[in-house]
């Protein structure tokens, strides 16, 4: 599974101006509904269950990044959005930092190994550094859609 097969490119957050962790995620939700990902009735809930998930415990897991996401109905197939904040958020991370990298995970119900491959994968790749930094130089939806690239072909076939 690689990261451009269920991220949606269209979506990406190149500048995500909120600071506030429910605002962030409104945002990124938004940014899914208005490109096709999820439709408008089916937003909010949506949004609920994202910040429900983050009840349980903050999805901030350090170094910079926030990896929101829930299993929801409205989906019937992975998908996932990119923001980068320049200014940082308050996520609650687990290290108390600012968050500045965030991925948005939204899974179908039915599909749980879907929802962990998505979220190994994420996370495998945001713990190397040069991805990280890579994803913060980013200045537009585009630069960032390439990182995402690089790092698929850099997976090669290991993933096939």
């Amino acid at each position: 599974m690689k990261l451009t097969e269920f991220v949606v490119k269209e979506a990406i957050l190149a500048d995500l101006s909120p600071t506030d962790k429910e605002e962030v995620i409104r945002e990124m939700v938004g940014s899914l509904k208005t490109h096709g990902a999820i439709r408008a009735e089916d937003e909010q809930e949506v949004i609920s269950a994202i910040l429900k998930r983050e009840e349980l415990g903050s999805t901030g897991i350090g170094n910079g990044v926030a990896v929101p996401h829930a299993k929801h109905p409205a989906v019937d197939e992975l998908v996932a959005t990119v923001a980068i904040s320049r200014n940082g958020v308050d996520f609650s991370s687990l290290d108390g930092e600012p968050v500045f990298i965030l991925f948005l995970l939204i899974s179908p119900l039915d599909r749980p190994g879907d929802h962990l491959r998505g979220l190994e994968n994420i996370s495998r790749h945001l713990r190397g550094q040069d991805f990280c930094s890579f994803l913060r130089q980013a200045d537009s939806a585009d630069a960032i859609w390439n990182v995402l690239q690089e790092a698929d072909a850099d997976d090669g076939d290991e993933e096939e």
